[in-house]
């Protein structure tokens, strides 16, 4: 052993402590296995936050293009046969709720689940989000009757009860956007306000037929590519 510049070496020329050991220049095996354990760890992390903010399009786009497809598919046999048009029947009516009511219920599950503990301003976008959605509808709905009071036609309260909900639907998905900077929801709200402004030229009867196929078929196929990139 000898002192080089103050350090000791051994013969050689590693360095050494007051005891003799010999220090090594670069991190032992130990360190290194700690550093790649923390990377693990991290990238486990990462993923699995990843996974619970990610919503469930899936379920969320089957359930809505249930809606459309089966709920207003049923709208449109209710009425098809129907000269002068009248009003969809009972029953047709009142599945169509149902099925409107379960698909926001799967919505709203699956957006809270997803983003359970993110409070601050993204739970308040969500809460106005909600609220936004559900003073249109009640407005749409209490528009009706007194549209019928004003004199309009069944005819026209058959088109404006088909598609003033998707209107509304598609102008908080575009005004939401202001607030998450999501162009994909801003595509889809813009999607869905042509489809209501201009699904009325089929009349009382078609009216239901074209949205129900024009939003219940993209949202069908969007489920089915959503479930497929999710299984990769």
């Amino acid at each position: 052993m000898r002192e080089v510049g103050g350090t000791a070496v051994d013969q050689d020329g590693r360095a050494t402590d007051e005891d003799g050991t010999a220090m090594d220049e670069e991190p032992d095996e130990a360190t290194r296995m700690d550093v790649r354990d923390a990377a693990a760890i991290m990238r486990e992390a990462g993923e699995h936050a990843r996974l619970e903010l990610t919503v469930n399009r899936p379920a969320i786009f089957m359930s809505w293009s249930l809606v459309y497809l089966l709920g207003y598919g049923l709208m449109w046999l209710s009425v098809r046969d129907q000269h002068p048009y009248t009003a969809p029947q009972g029953w047709a009516i009142a599945l169509l709720v149902v099925l409107a009511a379960m698909a926001l219920a799967v919505t709203a599950a699956l957006t809270d689940r997803a983003t359970s503990g993110v409070g601050g301003t993204s739970a308040m976008r969500r809460r106005v989000y909600w609220l936004s959605l559900a003073v249109g509808l009640i407005g749409v709905y209490i528009m009706q009757p007194m549209l019928s009071h004003a004199g309009a036609s069944r005819d026209v309260i058959g088109v404006f009860s088909a598609s003033s909900p998707l209107l509304i639907a598609g102008v908080v998905l575009v005004a939401g956007t202001a607030a998450w900077l999501n162009w994909y929801a801003f595509g889809l709200g813009v999607w869905l306000i042509a489809v209501a402004a201009c699904s009325g030229f089929a009349g009382p009867v078609g009216v239901w037929a074209v949205i129900g196929l024009a939003v219940g078929v993209p949202f069908l196929a969007m489920g089915v590519v959503s479930l497929a990139r999710g299984r990769r």
